[in-house]
């Protein structure tokens, strides 16, 4: 996923009916209450997939479409800036589809369904946490269909230099070098058990503060070039470490858990055996270096994500040329 985009992603259930209206009006552009009948047109209906608004999340979404499309659906992409927008038209089948991520989307309906202070629900063990965003999936009428290998999970880099001076491949090896460490993220690693607490009691690593330039933006890693701060949190299909001299260092003891990307579908319209399959290729296709590689096309090399949705799809066998 784009580095830019993990607050949306880890944001908690937060707002109003009255903000949620709004910000649906302002993301998509239309109105998403009708979306002009499902089996009408000739085909085999519409079919809105929906995309929050980081690049990982834009392509995928793209490829849904264009799959989708092929099938005899007539398909086509909804963005709505994050997960509490497109959650709740998720539900009330305003969109259709929509590309997630395991752990992320499993705590996100279990603190909507048990509170903010609800037990974890997500781990490193994808089966396991599969099997509990399905029962919480199925309580809001969606349904999560099977992940597959690529996944997408927050991660930490260092730059090459201090990564050698220091002799670290690991969070452990950063632990144990007794360096203290300013780390450049967003505002809630203070309190998120993934970030700085968990660094801290898991590793051992002596964070002195946290510089709120947000995760994997272009300043928190340029903070982190030039040694204003020493980590700076990302994702692990951040494409553009390489240009700032930045590497990652292996979770040796899985602080974060199994964001493996998977379709949620709304189970009555667009819970079907053939959507299933149809998307399953897809998911089963996909790893982490594809995604790496296909936001580094739209974020370095600024392609379209359709036209780069539409070249790997092709590149895999699983679109006609």
């Amino acid at each position: 996923m784009s580095s830019k985009s993990r607050g949306p992603r880890t944001a908690l259930v937060a707002g109003t009916a009255i903000a949620l209206a709004a910000g649906l009006a302002a993301c998509t552009g239309q109105s998403l209450e009708d979306k002009g009948g499902k089996n009408t047109g000739g085909g085999k209906g519409e079919i809105v997939v929906g995309s929050a608004g980081f690049t990982e999340s834009k392509v995928l979404a793209e490829m849904y479409s264009k799959i989708l499309n092929a099938a005899g659906y007539s398909a086509r992409v909804q963005t709505l800036s994050n997960r509490e927008l497109y959650e709740p038209a998720l539900e009330k089948s305003q969109i259709d589809v929509v590309p997630e991520y395991a752990s992320t989307l499993a705590e996100f309906l279990n603190a909507k369904k048990n509170g903010a202070k609800a037990k974890p629900v997500a781990s490193s063990d994808i089966g396991k946490t599969v099997t509990a965003l399905e029962k919480l999936a199925g309580s809001y009428g969606l349904k999560a269909l099977p992940a597959g290998p690529a996944t997408d999970q927050n991660a930490f880099a260092v730059t090459r230099k201090f990564a050698a001076e220091h002799k670290l491949k690991t969070l452990s090896d950063l632990g144990r070098s007794k360096q203290k460490i300013k780390l450049a993220a967003g505002e809630e690693c203070e309190t998120r058990v993934f970030c700085k607490p968990g660094l801290e009691s898991r590793y051992g690593i002596d964070i002195t503060g946290i510089d709120p330039k947000g995760v994997g933006t272009p300043q928190a890693k340029q903070a982190v070039k030039d040694g204003t701060d020493q980590l700076v949190l990302t994702t692990t299909t951040d494409a553009t470490l390489d240009n700032f001299g930045l590497v990652l260092l292996q979770d040796d003891k899985k602080l974060q858990n199994a964001d493996n990307v998977l379709p949620v579908v709304n189970a009555k319209s667009a819970g079907s055996k053939e959507i299933a399959g149809l998307l399953g290729k897809l998911t089963r296709t996909l790893t982490t270096q594809d995604l790496i590689n296909l936001n580094s096309k739209v974020d370095a090399e600024r392609l379209k994500p359709a036209d780069v949705a539409q070249t790997y799809l092709e590149s895999k066998g699983l679109l006609k040329k």
